[in-house]
C-alpha cells in the first residue's frame, strides 16, 4: 500500500443506526493526523449525519453503493483502511471484500455470519495476502471480547502454568443491551441462505467452519442448560456463541495452534446460584430475541441513555492439569452498539497506526493484533482485561 492515499479511514455506512454511532466516535476520538471521511449511498443524508454528530464541516464525504462495483472499488484504492457497518454482509459486503482485496486495503467490519466469512476466506484470503490487505471480520462486541479474552486468558496460563491451557470457558457473568435490527436482519439472512443451499447449513453447524483443511478436537456443544460448582451459577447457551467460538478456534488455527491441537472452547450465560438460576437458564434457553414480532427492524436500535447505561462482564475460565486461572473482559457501554462502536473504530486506528506492515490476509481480531489491540481498548475503549486469580 503506497502513502499517497486520500484517507487513512472510511466509515462506509455512516448514515445508518451503526455507522453514525462509529463516524460520532471516530469524530470525537481521532488522533491527531488522522484523515478520514464518511461514505454511503446518499450524499445529502450524509451530510445531515456528518453535522448532526458535531463532525467538521470540512470532514469529506465519499459517495459508494454496493450496487456499483465501480464506486467500491474507488472508495478501496482511495484509503489505507475501510470501517464497513453495511449489512447484512452477505447481501451486501462482497463487492468490498473484493475491492479491498484487490487494492491491498486495510478492511473491518462487524460480522457475525460465519457461513458467508468462510466464503470469503476461501475467495479472497490468498489474492488478500498478495495484495496486503489485512481483512479483519467481527471487530465488535461479535468477537473481540471472547476472541482477545481467550488470548488474555491463555497469556495468564503460560504465567500460571508454564504452559497454554488446552480448555477455555468462556462465560457472560452479566449483561445489559439490546439486540438491533441490523443483527435480526442478518440472521434472516442466514436462516434464508441455509434453506437454500445444504452446504450453508454444513458450515453452521461445523465448529471448524473458520479453518479451511483443519479441524481438531471435537468441541462441547453449549447448548444445554447446567450447574457448574466452580463459578456457583447455572449456565445457559449465548446466541453469539455460533459466531464467537468459531473465531477463537480460527484465532488459534492462524497463530500455528499455540494452545493446542486438541484445545476447546465453550461459551455460556451464567444465570445465578439457586431455583432462580435454574428458571433463569430455562427461560434463556427457550428465548429468541431476534425473532417474533417484536423482533427490531433495521435501523432500530437502543436509545443513547440505553447504550451508555449499558455494560458487560465476561469471565474465562483456562484448565490445564486440574488447575485453573481466571480473567475477565468488561465493557462500560452497551455491548452491541455503544461499546462496539468504540471497538471498531479501535481496531482500524491499530491497523493504520500500531500495525502498518504486518501480513495481509484474512484474520481474525486476536491473531492479528491482540496486544496493541487490547492496549488501545483499555486507554480509549472503555474496556478493562484482567487477571482474576
Amino acid at each position: 500500500m503506497t502513502d499517497t492515499r486520500d484517507f487513512d479511514i472510511i466509515v462506509y455506512g455512516a448514515s445508518g443506526y451503526t455507522g453514525r454511532l462509529v463516524a460520532e466516535y471516530l469524530a470525537k476520538t481521532a488522533p491527531d493526523g488522522i484523515k478520514w471521511a464518511m461514505a454511503g449511498r446518499n450524499e445529502v443524508k450524509l451530510a445531515e449525519v456528518r453535522d448532526e454528530i458535531g463532525a467538521p464541516a470540512d470532514t469529506p464525504i465519499v459517495v459508494a453503493d454496493a450496487d456499483k462495483p465501480e464506486t467500491i472499488g474507488a472508495m478501496a484504492e482511495s484509503t489505507k483502511a475501510v470501517i464497513t457497518t453495511v449489512g447484512p454482509y452477505q447481501l451486501y459486503g462482497e463487492p468490498l471484500v473484493a475491492a479491498c482485496a484487490k487494492a491491498g486495503t486495510d478492511y473491518v467490519d462487524l460480522c457475525g455470519e460465519p457461513a458467508w466469512m468462510r466464503q470469503m476466506i476461501d475467495k479472497y484470503h490468498d489474492q488478500a495476502r498478495d495484495s496486503g490487505a489485512r481483512i479483519v471480520f467481527s471487530c465488535g462486541f461479535d468477537s473481540i471480547p471472547f476472541d482477545c479474552g481467550v488470548w488474555f486468558v491463555e497469556e495468564a496460563a503460560k504465567d500460571a502454568f508454564g504452559a497454554p491451557a488446552p480448555r477455555v470457558r468462556g462465560r457472560v457473568r452479566a449483561m445489559e443491551g439490546k439486540f438491533s435490527g441490523g443483527t435480526a436482519a442478518s440472521l434472516k439472512a442466514t436462516m434464508a441462505a441455509a434453506a437454500q443451499d445444504p452446504e450453508v447449513v454444513k458450515l453452521l453447524v461445523d465448529p471448524f467452519a473458520l479453518t479451511p483443511g483443519h479441524s481438531g478436537a471435537e468441541q462441547p456443544r453449549g447448548d444445554d442448560i447446567s450447574h457448574e460448582d466452580d463459578i456457583g451459577s447455572w449456565t445457559a447457551p449465548f446466541i453469539m456463541a455460533a459466531i464467537n467460538t468459531r473465531n477463537v478456534l480460527r484465532s488459534n488455527f492462524l497463530l500455528g495452534q499455540p494452545w493446542g491441537d486438541d484445545f476447546t472452547y465453550e461459551e455460556k450465560m451464567m444465570t445465578g446460584p439457586g431455583d432462580a438460576g435454574e428458571a433463569a437458564a430455562k427461560g434463556v434457553a427457550s428465548a429468541n430475541p431476534l425473532g417474533g414480532d417484536d423482533a427490531p427492524k433495521p435501523g432500530e436500535g437502543p436509545t443513547k441513555e440505553e447504550r451508555e447505561n449499558g455494560f458487560y462482564d465476561v469471565l474465562f475460565i483456562a484448565e490445564k492439569d486440574g488447575e485453573s486461572v481466571r480473567a475477565s473482559v468488561k465493557g462500560d457501554r452497551d455491548p452491541g452498539y455503544g461499546s462496539t462502536s468504540k471497538m471498531i473504530v479501535e481496531s482500524a486506528l491499530c491497523l493504520v497506526e500500531d500495525l502498518p506492515k504486518s501480513e495481509g490476509g484474512i484474520w481474525t481480531p486476536a491473531a492479528l493484533m491482540a496486544a496493541p489491540l487490547i492496549k488501545r481498548l483499555e486507554e480509549r475503549a472503555g474496556l478493562t482485561f484482567s487477571r482474576e486469580g
